[in-house]
């Protein structure tokens, strides 16, 4: 593994907060090489001494695509003007690499952010939550049961505890009302090289077409894990965090729209009621008006802007040691 502040970071970039008018930098690290493949941090901070709780954030993307410079600016603005540091982090992705490295990546960062964070950019390695959306929602909730020690809060956006159901391994009915990507098609997307980050925009003709075609196949457990859930049930009872919760699971908020669809509802539903069951602390936060990516309408709309108020207390009350 290797650690190197990039020459060409934007390390001394001040930009301004319309929370609260401070400024804060942001540096890029890499946080990991695998086989001369960079995989990147961007870490978002006020420059000052004080040792701040960290998050540890990770975009979403089907585990295909995506990339760490997705963080909505008006939801990094509250974390920061609420006392943390900000770690988005990149990952490898899907088809190119399967889901036990990604899972790798993940507990990489984690202890990356713990062993090197205080020094680097001055975080309390023992305060660290991690927040993900979609894709990162699934890695967020698998952190709740792979990181050790266990971070001290998790926020799922439209995330889910399952892969091998239904949902994922038999075709979409909301995917097919699009036209039939071609097995040719959607390979003609993705490669043999390894890859950790997509372009920022986000093109329906891009590896969303590899995407698609999964969905529309009932086939994004195999791409994705190698495996198929019909053989290989038992292979999955690691990677879903549906089959691990236990007492010891972090505190956890739940954001899942009832008109998901992407991500089914009922993949939020079911984590709620494992956490209830064995005694988690948690919170379940939807709306019936809202769908995949329903924060995307961004903190002017009053529903959001609640549920970042809940995010933040919810926060606050397991990071203030």
């Amino acid at each position: 593994m290797v650690l190197q502040l990039l020459a060409c970071s934007v390390s001394g970039q001040e930009m301004n907060s319309t929370v609260d008018q401070l400024q804060y930098s942001k540096e890029t690290y890499i946080y990991k090489t695998v086989d001369n493949h960079n995989i990147y941090a961007d870490v978002y901070r006020y420059p000052d001494n004080e040792s701040r709780p960290a998050i540890i954030w990770i975009h979403g993307g089907a585990l295909i695509f995506g990339t760490r410079n997705w963080l909505p600016p008006d939801q990094l603005e509250q974390y920061l003007s609420n006392g943390f540091t900000v770690i988005s982090i990149d990952y490898r992705l899907a088809p190119e690499t399967k889901l036990p490295g990604i899972i790798e990546d993940l507990e990489d960062a984690y202890a990356w952010v713990r062993a090197k964070g205080p020094e680097l950019f001055g975080i309390d390695p023992d305060r660290i939550a991690i927040i993900g959306h979609s894709a990162g929602g699934y890695l967020t909730l698998m952190a709740g049961f792979r990181l050790k020690p266990h971070p001290d809060a998790l926020v799922s956006f439209y995330g889910y505890g399952n892969i091998s159901g239904d949902w994922y391994a038999q075709p979409d009915s909301f995917y097919n009302l699009s036209p039939a990507v071609s097995r040719n098609q959607a390979l003609a997307v993705v490669g043999d090289s390894m890859i950790s980050s997509t372009p920022m925009q986000f093109s329906e003709y891009g590896r969303f077409q590899f995407y698609l075609y999964c969905r529309q196949r009932g086939l994004w457990p195999i791409e994705v894990s190698g495996h198929d859930p019909d053989k290989a049930y038992e292979w999955y009872s690691a990677y879903e965090p549906l089959r691990n919760i236990t007492k010891d699971y972090p505190p956890t908020i739940l954001l899942h729209g009832r008109r998901d669809a992407d991500v089914p509802f009922e993949q939020s539903v079911l984590m709620a009621n494992e956490l209830k069951s064995d005694g988690v602390d948690y919170q379940f936060i939807t709306n019936p008006d809202w769908g995949h990516g329903f924060d995307d309408a961004g903190l002017d709309d009053p529903e959001v802007k609640k549920a970042f108020g809940q995010i933040l207390s919810f926060l606050q009350k397991y990071m203030k040691r």
